[in-house]
């Protein structure tokens, strides 16, 4: 039992928990984010041995030391095969620049990755405990319907998804709101931040007691964890790739990777590869204009963007990243809710270890045409934050050029068929995760960014008489 991990409060105001508790309150009673109390290390002999093997192997190696004590191993095992029977394609583009391109799952996107692991994880734990649960989730794009898919017909879970219409593209509103059953979806007259904070605030409401809340954003740990796996995944498979202008690497050789950020759920799952032993030389974390985090390792202060900028790259609209407070906990300092630095955390370690810059719209659509045109590769604006980004980043440290290096494709192209239309004039094809949106009846309902009449609504549909 000692060797068990439990997981603490970024806020450090409550004991530690279980990975099972944890998982169903989704953000803990302080407010505070859930992190493991210690990182389990992959020797360099556990990740040679899991070169080359399924997408579902490496979960289950990633995951197990998380997961001790909750799921045994012939369920944990069981619930990785289950979920990761897509294609994890990673894709020599120049040199040694690679992109891995998460955008084979159900819903076309990275989120699948953990919503699958959540919602199989949740439908056990419902199954022993009993009664039910609702999940509440706030997204700009693809977390909406990645956790709808994942959690659809799943029993004692009822999910509730707010999302911002005006910041979503059609094809993404209509994953969400064409599913129905025990998924509500929510249009609300604001934007991703508004949508995020009514979600917190429900979290911490007394008046809420009564219903038993839980979340599928990045404020819930089980987010994080299943996506660290997919880092290890291609670092371990970086032994494997040729190409005609790249050659092998070998275990131990440190990689840059890029990461578009907009909440940061994602850079996490990087910083957690990384504490686990992949080395990991730099994470490049590249954001739209929404620029606070750049900023904040430019000059050490930490300001929000509110109301947050409206970008092509919708899914990364974000103001205040909940997952900052985690950053900035895991270099020693202590972010509150609130986005207020109590203990400042050691920047000259995270400017170090992470390389942040901001991208606008223009310079966006920029990539996307360059990276077409040179590389016959067509990226959704979400991946060309990162491409740029990593760009940015070797030109400003020359000594990396030669280093590996992978940049995460978080979305299938086709979810934004207008913009890679008009920007270099070619419709992407429509993977079958797509397929037939059109034709499918869209069911939401709307809601003021305001957070009295969206707990009213709680109340009134889930509160036990």
């Amino acid at each position: 039992m000692a060797d068990l991990i439990r997981y603490y409060s970024t806020n450090r105001n409550v004991p530690p928990a279980t990975l099972a508790e944890a998982l169903l309150q989704g953000q803990a009673a302080d407010r505070g984010l859930f992190l493991p109390e210690r990182f389990p290390q992959l020797t360099a002999d556990e990740l040679g041995s899991l070169a080359g093997q399924p997408y579902r192997d490496v979960a289950f190696a990633v995951l197990r030391p998380y997961a001790a004590g909750v799921f045994d191993d012939a369920t944990l095992r069981a619930l990785c095969d289950d979920a990761y029977d897509y294609d994890v394609p990673l894709e020599h583009v120049t040199g040694r620049r690679h992109l891995l391109r998460l955008d084979r799952g159900p819903t076309a996107s990275f989120k699948d990755f953990a919503a699958r692991m959540m919602a199989r994880w949740m439908s056990v734990l419902m199954r022993q405990r009993g009664g039910e649960l609702v999940i509440l989730t706030a997204t700009s794009g693809d977390t909406g319907s990645a956790v709808a898919h994942a959690y659809c017909g799943v029993e004692r879970v009822r999910v509730v998804v707010l999302f911002p219409p005006a910041e979503v593209s059609d094809r993404q509103r209509k994953q969400m709101t064409t599913i129905g059953g025990n998924v509500t979806t929510i249009a609300v007259d604001g934007q991703f931040d508004d949508c995020q904070a009514m979600v917190k605030q429900a979290f911490a409401d007394p008046a809420l007691a009564c219903i038993r809340l839980s979340s599928a954003n990045s404020i819930n740990i089980g987010r994080l964890l299943p996506q660290s796996v997919y880092y290890v995944y291609v670092y371990v498979n970086l032994a494997q790739l040729g190409g005609r202008d790249a050659r092998p690497t070998h275990i131990g050789e440190p990689v840059v990777m890029c990461v578009p950020s907009g909440n940061f759920g994602d850079m996490m799952g990087a910083i957690i590869a990384r504490r686990m032993g992949i080395p990991i030389d730099c994470i490049v974390i590249a954001t739209n204009a929404n620029d606070e985090v750049p900023n904040y390792l430019r000059t050490g202060q930490y300001r929000k963007i509110s109301p947050s900028r409206v970008c092509i790259s919708n899914a990364m609209n974000v103001g205040h990243p909940s997952n900052l407070a985690r950053l900035v906990d895991v270099y020693g300092g202590w972010m509150d809710e609130t986005g207020l630095v109590r203990q400042p955390a050691d920047l000259e370690r995270m400017r170090r270890d992470l390389y942040a810059v901001s991208i606008a719209d223009d310079e966006t659509r920029a990539t996307i045409k360059d990276a077409y045109q040179r590389y016959g590769v067509i990226l959704e604006p979400h991946g060309a934050v990162g491409w740029a980004g990593l760009e940015h980043f070797l030109n400003d440290r020359p000594e990396s050029a030669d280093h590996l290096a992978v940049c995460v494709e978080t979305a299938h192209p086709a979810k934004f068929p207008e913009e890679i239309q008009a920007t270099i004039g070619v419709s992407p094809e429509v993977p079958p995760s797509l397929a037939g949106l059109e034709q499918r009846r869209e069911t939401y309902e709307r809601m003021p960014a305001r957070y009295e009449p969206f707990r009213d609504w709680l109340l009134a549909r889930f509160a036990q008489s």
